[in-house]
């Protein structure tokens, strides 16, 4: 009997050792796990900040490429720099050389044709062409793709400005690692004359120095938000004049109407939603009573275009054309269809409509307020 408590005393040592073990291997992985947890938390806590930078970026009116580079803001090529020369094709054809350029000072604004943001302050830019032409200040557009492309929206924008054609696969050195739409300003040796111009706000701004003649100082970065107005105009604000011709070349102006109120729309022929708005559009003009407001619309692009969108859509209220978004643009807006609802004082009674639904909405409710009564 004494022989077997060796025995006993061994198999319960064993049996205390695989205990052991398995609390070991137990807390190991329990270890493990949490170091694991925490981690992948952290990682979630750094790509939840890379997503909420990601979504914040366009609110700052920079392209999202501009954040692909090696800098978050690049600082570009430094003031009193010479800027790499280059040769390059116009949509034309022509070969543009930077040094061809000397003796005047050139503003580069690196563009493309899919940039939002470039839609955003195109109008402005063309706004300014004249006052640069004064100022000895050549703007080139450094885009890329399809010069026809490029042709057909430089016209739909109304920008003339001269448009050169660089390699995807061979940019400027200077916009390899750079979004758009960014600007250089060049003195009239070829140096760098301002600090790189970054997003929708900082390239107006630039452009607008540059029309002007002002000079900013190098160690400002012009961060001050663009003065264009985008969100279309208050209620409240007297609604800026315009004349433009109609189809059939006949001045109008808003002028025309004071005393009437007037529903005034801007469309597009190109925009899909315009058209399924014009046939409502003619429908309340058919239907408009002596105290409805009248219709004016406000396109873009050729007479002809447009006059056969108004045949096709049975359009026969007034529709005049501006040029590229001049008008859109002191009214605040970027896109079609939209509207206002102008009182016979050539006051804007109710923020801007936008889209099919707003805009129905607010013609109907201007024919319910009726003679002299307010909107409300």
């Amino acid at each position: 009997m004494g022989s077997l408590k060796p025995a006993a005393g061994g198999s319960t040592g064993e049996s205390v050792l695989r205990r052991l073990a398995f609390a070991l291997g137990v807390l190991s992985l329990f270890s493990l796990w949490t170091f694991l947890y925490h981690l992948l938390r952290q990682q979630g806590r750094i790509l939840l900040r890379l997503d909420q930078l990601n979504e914040r970026l366009p609110l700052a009116g920079i392209a999202p490429g501009v954040a692909d580079g090696p800098q978050m803001f690049p600082q570009g090529i430094s003031v009193g720099d010479i800027f790499p020369s280059f040769r390059l094709p116009d949509v034309g054809g022509e070969m543009v050389a930077l040094e061809d350029l000397r003796g005047k000072r050139v503003v580069l604004v690196h563009w493309g044709t899919q940039c939002g943001f470039c839609d955003q302050i195109a109008p402005e830019l063309a706004g300014l062409e004249d006052d640069l032409r004064k100022r000895n200040t050549e703007l080139l557009l450094v885009s890329s793709g399809e010069a026809e492309r490029n042709r057909q929206y430089a016209a739909e924008h109304g920008l003339r400005f001269r448009t050169i054609l660089q390699p995807v696969e061979e940019p400027i050195e200077a916009f390899r690692m750079l979004g758009t739409p960014v600007a250089y300003l060049l003195d009239e040796q070829g140096k760098v004359a301002a600090p790189l111009a970054v997003g929708a706000n900082e390239v107006p701004a630039l452009v607008r120095e540059a029309a002007a003649g002002k000079k900013r100082p190098v160690n400002q970065r012009g961060l001050e938000a663009s003065k264009i107005e985008r969100e279309g105009l208050k209620a409240g604000t007297l609604a800026p004049e315009f004349e433009l011709p109609t189809l059939d070349g006949q001045p109008l102006s808003l002028r025309d109407y004071r005393g009437r109120r007037l529903l005034l729309v801007f469309s597009d022929p190109h925009c899909g939603p315009c058209d399924a708005l014009a046939p409502d559009l003619a429908r309340l003009h058919r239907e408009k009573r002596d105290d409805g407001p009248a219709l004016l619309m406000v396109s873009r692009g050729e007479p002809e275009e447009n006059r056969r969108k108004a045949e096709q859509y049975g359009i026969d209220f007034p529709l005049v054309i501006q040029p590229g978004w001049k008008v859109s643009k002191q009214y605040g807006i970027f896109e079609t269809p939209v509207a206002f609802l102008i009182d016979r004082d050539g006051v804007i009674e109710r923020n801007v409509a936008n889209g099919k639904g707003e805009i129905l909405a607010l013609a109907e409710e201007g024919l319910r307020a009726g003679r002299g009564a307010p909107v409300g």
